[in-house]
């Protein structure tokens, strides 16, 4: 007996339907940072980035997963205060200049591309990453420099603790306080800027609702 043509095509959608399924994957979300999610696949890419760029072995581990989950938390309350802000953001090629600076850490292409394939990231991946790491320290700087005043006092304070070292450098007699100005400004100015963005992250994380998906993630 023939069977129908219906029950023909039902069969052969059950069967394309069945191939499918494995191949499905879901990105679940991990953390809630107010209205944002991270989810366990940025997770992840966080995390061979990151040991892609410190030339160490890929570490997948729940300690690295953490510290992952936990720089992502505050990336996306610094990318919600770039929305906030309005802040311009740079486009895609303005990271070519820190990708090139990544290529030339390796013998040759073949040996870039192998690396990039151990530890299953594609270039756009490493681009991206560069390109957010480019944003942030220009934000940053955008956020925090123009409330940053450093005192002529605290110049001098600095440099003279510093002198043992300078004459301990080498045969060349320490610098001046007016040679070195400058490069202790603004080495004093970036301290600055570092500590205020900490207190920053401290502060917005009491203000913003995160929620752990994953608790293994805390």
């Amino acid at each position: 007996m023939t069977r129908p043509a219906c029950g023909r095509f039902r069969l052969i959608w059950l069967l394309v339907f069945s191939t499918l399924l494995p191949a499905e994957i879901i990105d679940r979300v991990a953390i809630s940072v107010g209205n944002q999610v991270i989810t366990e696949g940025q997770i992840d890419l966080e995390v061979r980035v990151t040991d892609f760029l410190n030339h160490e072995s890929l570490d997948l581990a729940a300690v690295q997963r953490k510290k992952a989950a936990d720089r992502l938390i505050e990336q996306t309350l610094i990318k919600r205060d770039m929305e906030f802000s309005h802040y311009p953001l740079p486009v895609l090629a303005d990271a070519d200049p820190s990708l090139q600076d990544v290529k030339a850490n390796f013998a040759g292409d073949a040996q870039y591309q192998d690396a990039l394939q151990r530890y299953r990231i594609t270039e756009e991946d490493l681009k991206e990453r560069l390109l957010w790491e480019l944003t942030v320290l220009r934000f940053i700087d955008y956020r925090f420099r123009p409330g940053i005043q450093i005192l002529d006092s605290e110049v001098r304070a600095y440099y003279e603790q510093q002198l043992p070292e300078f004459r301990q450098e080498g045969s060349k007699p320490a610098p001046e306080l007016s040679e070195v100005r400058s490069q202790i400004t603004e080495l004093l100015t970036q301290q600055r800027i570092d500590e205020s963005l900490d207190r920053w992250l401290a502060d917005t994380r009491l203000q913003v609702a995160i929620h752990y998906h994953d608790e293994a993630l805390r």
